[in-house]
């Protein structure tokens, strides 16, 4: 699987954490930064990474700032794009099974630990259940074809 994956200043120890996990377990891992602790502008990295996702050049994406909002309202802000915030397994595998998510957002705030390594596999591996769930991002989806200026 290709996941993208991209943190701010705040959320750099944890992707560390989640860059590594993801190659050991056989991902293509595409890194859009932050490289270190220096302070750097995460919607720069949360489009970036969203864009990939909406193009097919990655099928997942894995964002980490402090607390997830900005990554997640950055990313959501692409076409196409549903950015969760899950701070646990059960919420990362119902976001997937539900709302067929397709980046994931995780609060820096967290270390990387096996909860973590937890909700990460919960969402890659987790399948979008469809049925009445399909029905509600399509409305969503038609929502965005319909007002293309609100994105």
């Amino acid at each position: 699987m290709k996941v993208g994956i991209g943190a701010d200043h705040r959320g750099f120890a944890l992707k560390v954490g989640i860059v590594d996990f993801l190659a050991h377990t056989g991902h293509a891992v595409t890194d859009y930064g932050a490289h270190s602790e220096d302070s750097v502008d995460y919607p720069d990295i949360a489009l970036k990474c969203a864009e990939d996702v909406r193009d097919g050049k990655t099928d997942f994406g894995i964002l980490s700032c402090y607390t997830g909002q900005g990554m997640a309202m950055t990313a959501n802000k692409v076409r196409g794009i549903r950015a969760a915030i899950c701070t646990t397994p059960e919420t990362a595998a119902l976001t997937r099974a539900h709302n067929n998510a397709n980046v994931l957002v995780i609060p820096g705030t967290l270390t990387w630990d096996t909860q973590t390594q937890s909700i990460v596999t919960a969402f890659l591996d987790t399948p979008f259940e469809g049925g009445r769930h399909l029905r509600r991002v399509k409305i969503i989806e038609e929502y965005e074809n319909k007002h293309p200026s609100n994105l």
